[in-house]
């Protein structure tokens, strides 16, 4: 299985034009997109090297970030959506389980990305992030 995670890294960094700066310990990840003013982008990311399906999914969901463009959706926490669908787009296309550990860091990480946008005071959540609204966080609309 290590194998098929190893082609699966080196596949998607080719494809997207990426580098891992670091690869991480801990189970969180980060892309960034640095656009110098003599026209070079510089696209990395920092995830933890997959081992297991949860650490696959993290690294797919942040070259996700690259893949859909960086920054181009908004809100933040529809950009986080997006990622997080291509990331289990391709590990079901890869036949390798989504539920269990995978579902469940997906469904808190987007309960999260949701909660922070409710706090920090979105106007208008788009609607495919409703599921993920934590009960009693968006107001009452009169």
């Amino acid at each position: 299985m290590q194998a098929r995670f190893d082609e699966i890294v080196e596949l998607m960094l080719a494809r997207y034009g990426l580098r891992v700066r670091k690869w991480r310990t801990s189970l969180s990840g980060v892309a960034v997109l640095r656009m110098y003013r003599d026209g070079r982008e510089e696209r990395w990311i920092e995830s933890p090297y997959p081992t297991s399906p949860l650490r696959l999914a993290i690294f797919l969901h942040e070259v996700g970030h690259h893949a859909i463009g960086l920054g181009i959706y908004k809100p933040r926490c529809l950009e986080e959506f997006l990622a997080w669908r291509f990331s289990i787009e391709h590990l079901e296309q890869l036949g390798i389980a989504t539920e269990g550990v995978v579902a469940r860091r997906f469904d808190a990480s987007m309960r999260y990305a949701v909660a922070k946008a409710i706090r920090r005071g979105i106007r208008q959540l788009p609607a495919q992030l409703a599921p993920f609204v934590p009960t009693g966080l968006l107001r009452q609309s009169a």
